[in-house]
């Protein structure tokens, strides 16, 4: 899709634990308890289809955004244990413009480096008319993946 522009937030904090840790941690995810545990601004959470955490499940998530409530519907789409998952949402249409966000783990001496990312496609006439309100929203995403990262070290390192 030429016509869009690809902006990928990524934000990263060293851990110390292991890459186990982090992934058990992350497939523990599988209901309001847990999910409102890595963040705040997470609201609601369940799984629609599937066994969690595995490719091709879908789950239903709330969560507070820039202040306002926003509701996704996801599919999981990629699961290397130990070191990847990413996730899409389940609509092709959201899905053009918001393609996939993801976690990493990658394991360093006696941490682990986690990365967050979020990956977005947005138009240039958007981005000309729109730029403060993109702007905003990419910002508030990125302060979302920071906390995301910062309550997993709090959590993990406890």
């Amino acid at each position: 899709m030429s016509f869009l522009n690809e902006i990928v937030l990524t934000e990263s904090i060293k851990i110390r634990t292991t890459p186990e840790e982090i992934f058990t941690y992350l497939t523990g995810i599988v209901d309001d308890e847990s999910f409102k545990s890595l963040n705040a601004d997470n609201i609601s959470f369940r799984w629609l289809k599937g066994e969690p955490w595995t490719l091709g499940s879908i789950a239903y998530a709330e969560k507070y955004l820039h202040g306002k409530p926003h509701k996704f519907t996801f599919i999981i789409s990629k699961v290397v244990p130990n070191r990847h998952i990413e996730y899409m949402p389940s609509s092709r249409l959201i899905r053009v413009f918001f393609p996939k966000k993801e976690f990493i783990i990658e394991r360093q001496e006696s941490a682990c480096l986690f990365i967050s990312s979020a990956t977005f496609r947005i138009g240039w006439i958007s981005k000309k008319f729109f730029k403060k309100k993109i702007d905003d929203g990419l910002s508030g995403f990125r302060a979302y993946l920071q906390e995301e990262g910062k309550n997993l070290k709090r959590i993990l390192e406890a």
